[in-house]
């Protein structure tokens, strides 16, 4: 039985699903970005996956809010 997938170059859906250590080149899968709220514009900077008490997990952005995702 032939192998169906290519392991030296997977598809990016396919490396985005796997564990942090499984990847082709080991990286993180969080991130940090910028957040700017709608009401005061301010900027604040958060991590992605961050343990606060309300959300847990990854975070979750409220309507209204715009981010990016910061660069290395």
């Amino acid at each position: 039985m032939p192998l169906a997938k290519y392991l030296l170059h997977p598809s990016p859906e396919e490396e985005k699903r796997k564990h942090k250590k499984k990847h082709l080149v080991q990286s993180p899968n969080s991130y940090f970005m910028d957040v700017k709220c709608p009401g005061c514009y301010k900027i604040t900077m958060v991590f992605s996956h961050a343990q606060t008490v309300p959300t847990g997990r990854k975070a979750r952005l409220t309507e209204g809010c715009s981010f990016r995702r910061k660069q290395h």
